[in-house]
């Protein structure tokens, strides 16, 4: 069996941290931890995770309409506004195909300062990086891919995602699955697939092929990842997670590293 933490080493990045989980639930570390990495889109789960903190406060309902074709706070969350991917690119009606959006998170954000009556990043930070103790965590940039975070920090999120202290389980339900299931779109780096099932920013695996997770990761298994060589999953039919930060850009070298490494840990967890 492969040893993720030989895979790691193998990566042609100037610098990489991880942490997985392993089959007794312990954390396996490589790396500075501690060190801080640009999120690029691994950004959007976490703001996505303040907005259903904000839908259960009340402040921010997810059936809340957002001005253009009837679209709402789900729908951004889900990639199915109809918003294109940037600012000012073309647009078509909610629920048509799933859209890929920066746009719609930067409306995410603007909405969500104006109904918490406070900048999106201290909402982040009081909703989400504090309680959870993510303290080397903040949002400099955009809701989008604007935040800096630290393993350690992503260890917590991702604990949260495993066991939701912060929302109620109906909403982890909903996040975490598939919502507007049937929906066609691209997936960045890997193309057009159909469907491409998302729940609230949250990607969901689904039957995906390829895929930057595990071959043999569990349809349920959902995540994001970033431009700037970034990830974390979640694999709840296996109770296992695991967060990589490095600061190379996506590309080539992580078609097929990630889902090396990937399957590396499944593996260890099913021992």
């Amino acid at each position: 069996m492969t040893d993720p933490i030989s895979l790691l080493g193998e990566w042609p990045v100037g610098s990489v941290a991880a942490a997985w989980t392993r089959p007794d639930r312990s954390c396996a570390t490589y790396g500075n931890i501690d060190a801080p990495f640009a999120l690029a889109s691994v950004t959007k789960p976490l703001f996505a995770y303040a907005v259903l903190v904000a839908a259960e406060e009340g402040t921010l309902p997810l059936e809340r309409r957002v001005g253009f074709g009837g679209a709402t706070i789900r729908h951004l969350l889900a990639h199915a506004s109809g918003l294109g991917p940037e600012r000012g690119d073309p647009t078509v009606a909610p629920e048509t195909k799933r859209i890929y959006s920066n746009a719609g998170f930067d409306v995410l954000g603007e909405t969500l300062a104006e109904a918490a009556q406070m900048p999106a990043a201290q909402y982040l930070r009081e909703a989400l990086c504090e309680p959870l103790g993510m303290n080397a965590t903040w949002l400099e940039g955009p809701p989008a891919h604007g935040a800096v975070s630290t393993v350690r920090d992503l260890v917590r999120f991702c604990e949260e995602l495993l066991r939701p202290r912060l929302i109620a389980p109906s909403t982890h339900t909903e996040a975490t699955n598939p919502v507007f299931p049937d929906l066609d779109g691209v997936l960045p780096g890997y193309g057009l697939l159909r469907p491409n099932p998302w729940g609230l920013g949250m990607e969901i695996r689904g039957t995906k092929r390829p895929h930057w997770t595990a071959p043999s990761a569990s349809p349920a298994t959902f995540g994001h990842f970033g431009a700037a060589g970034t990830f974390l999953w979640v694999d709840p039919a296996v109770g296992r997670s695991a967060v990589c930060l490095t600061d190379t850009p996506f590309g080539s070298w992580a078609s097929d590293r990630w889902p090396q490494f990937s399957e590396a840990v499944l593996a260890d967890a099913r021992r």
